[in-house]
């Protein structure tokens, strides 16, 4: 399941493109589901351990990647800490969810993300409430961003 916690909190990595670059194994390339959101997300193919090939950059190193990507494999990777999504662009929301509906995952969130048209579910840790739409989770969000909530 995913959890949105909006505003600050403690122990979130907010830098989520340094922690990657500390912390990515070369392994994680070899996912399918990894492979499809950098293809998705950053327009790159894998090509090996260490490097993609961008259609607009060429071949890569991993650590070139966008913010959005490298914190979408963290939070497939190392989904036991909480990362801040604000670093993602709504391109992102719906491999987010995908990677929620495989495992918990929590996020950080100082906006509100387009998580699309489709049903989903998500629970708000400011509020406690179970969201399954884009309706519910904006009133829900606009009372945390403003500071109603948070």
């Amino acid at each position: 399941m995913l959890t949105i916690h909006f505003g600050d909190l403690d122990n979130v990595i907010y830098n989520t493109s340094v922690y990657f670059n500390n912390v990515m194994s070369p392994e994680w390339l070899n996912d399918e589901l990894a492979q499809r959101m950098i293809k998705s997300i950053d327009r790159a193919t894998v090509v090996g351990p260490n490097a993609v090939d961008s259609k607009i950059l060429g071949v890569i190193p991993v650590e070139k990647l966008s913010s959005g990507v490298k914190t979408l494999l963290l939070l497939r990777f190392m989904p036991d800490k909480v990362y801040n999504a604000t670093n993602c662009g709504d391109n992102c929301a719906y491999w987010i969810l995908k990677i929620a509906k495989m495992q918990d995952i929590t996020i950080n969130l100082y906006h509100m993300m387009d998580f699309g048209n489709r049903r989903f579910t998500a629970r708000i840790a400011n509020t406690g409430e179970i969201i399954h739409t884009m309706d519910e989770f904006v009133l829900v969000a606009a009372d945390c961003l403003r500071g109603d909530l948070a």
